[in-house]
C-alpha cells in the first residue's frame, strides 16, 4: 500500500472516530462522568475500584447513547442550524442506521455496567436515557417546559454516583441532585439566549417566554440564577459538607449571578455568553469543593 493510500486511510479512520465522538457529545459526557465520580467520592463508603470503573464506563456510554438518539431524532432540524449543521448526520458523514446501531450498542453496554454495580444504578441510568432521548428531545419543539423536563436526567449523575457507592437513596444524593437541578436552568437558558436565532430556525422553544430576548425573559433567568446561592448552601446546612466549601461555593454562586444581573440590565448576547461560561465554571468547581471538604474532614 502506498504512503498516500495509508495516509488517506488514517484520515478516514480519524474522521470516523471524531464523528462517533461528536455523535455521543464526548465533552458533555465527560462533565456527566465528572459529577458522577465526585458523587461517588462524597459517599461515606470505602472506595471500590471495580465499581468506580463500571460507574465511569456506564456513565460515558449511557450519556453517549442518549446524545446519539437525540441527534438521530433531531437530524433534520440540526441541518437548519449553523451550530449543528456539521454534525455527522446532517452533514451526511453518517447514516441513521449506523448512528442507531452505535447508540443502541453503547447504551446497552453502559446499562450493563451500571447493572453490575447495583440494580438502582441501572434503573437510574435507564430513566435518564429514556427521559432525555424520548421525552425531553421531542418536547423541545413543543413547549419551553422541556427545559424543566431535561433538568431531571441532567441532574441524575451525582445522585447515581452516590448510589453506586452506597446502594441506596437518602438525603445526600437528593441534595446533590437538587444542586445540579437548579444549575440546569440558567445553564440551558444562557445557551438558548445566545443561540436564539439558530433555535428559531430549528423550531425549538427553549427560552421561557418564546424566542424574544426581552426584559421578561432576562428577569426569569436572573430569578432562577439567584436560587443557585441558597441551593449551594444546602450541603453545609444539612451537615453533608463543611463551612469551607459553603463559603467557596457561595462565592461561586455570586460569580454566577453577576452576569445574569448584567444580562437583565443590558439584554446583550455577550452577557449571555458570560453567563454560559460562568455555568461551565460553577458546577465542576462546586462539586469539587464539596468533595475536597468531605474528604479533608474524614482525614482529620
Amino acid at each position: 500500500m502506498s504512503q498516500v493510500a495509508i495516509s488517506k486511510e488514517k484520515t478516514l479512520v480519524s474522521q470516523k472516530i471524531a464523528d462517533y465522538a461528536a455523535l455521543s457529545k464526548l465533552r458533555l459526557a465527560s462533565l456527566v462522568v465528572y459529577s458522577a465520580g465526585l458523587g461517588y467520592g462524597i459517599a461515606p463508603n470505602g472506595f471500590n475500584l471495580l465499581d468506580f470503573i463500571y460507574l465511569i464506563l456506564g456513565g460515558f456510554l449511557v450519556t453517549g447513547a442518549s446524545n446519539g438518539i437525540n441527534q438521530i431524532i433531531e437530524k433534520d432540524s440540526d441541518a437548519l442550524m449553523e451550530r449543528t449543521k456539521n454534525r455527522p448526520l446532517p452533514a451526511g458523514r453518517m447514516n441513521v442506521t449506523e448512528a442507531l446501531i452505535f447508540s443502541l450498542t453503547i447504551g446497552i453496554l453502559g446499562l450493563y455496567f451500571l447493572y453490575a454495580i447495583n440494580i438502582t444504578c441501572f434503573v437510574l441510568g435507564l430513566i435518564a436515557l429514556i427521559s432525555y432521548a424520548f421525552v425531553y428531545t421531542p418536547l423541545k419543539k413543543i413547549t419551553p417546559i422541556s427545559v424543566f423536563v431535561g433538568a431531571f436526567p441532567g441532574s441524575i449523575p451525582p445522585m447515581i454516583g452516590y448510589v453506586a457507592a452506597t446502594g441506596h437513596f437518602g438525603l445526600v444524593p437528593g441534595i446533590l441532585f437538587f444542586v445540579q437541578f437548579v444549575w440546569q436552568f440558567p445553564h440551558f437558558w444562557a445557551i438558548a439566549w445566545k443561540g436564539a436565532d439558530d433555535y428559531r430556525k430549528g423550531g425549538y422553544k427553549m427560552l421561557p417566554y418564546g424566542p424574544k430576548k426581552d426584559k421578561k425573559t432576562a428577569f426569569i433567568i436572573l430569578f432562577y440564577t439567584l436560587f443557585i446561592i441558597p441551593a449551594g448552601m444546602l450541603p453545609w446546612a444539612l451537615g453533608i459538607s463543611g463551612i469551607t466549601s459553603m463559603i467557596l461555593v457561595t462565592g461561586l454562586g455570586i460569580y454566577f449571578v453577576i452576569p445574569a444581573f448584567k444580562l437583565y440590565k443590558t439584554l446583550k448576547d455577550e452577557d449571555a455568553l458570560k453567563l454560559m461560561f460562568a455555568s461551565f465554571t460553577y458546577l465542576p468547581l462546586a462539586f469539587l469543593f464539596y468533595f475536597l471538604d468531605v474528604w479533608i474532614t474524614r482525614m482529620f
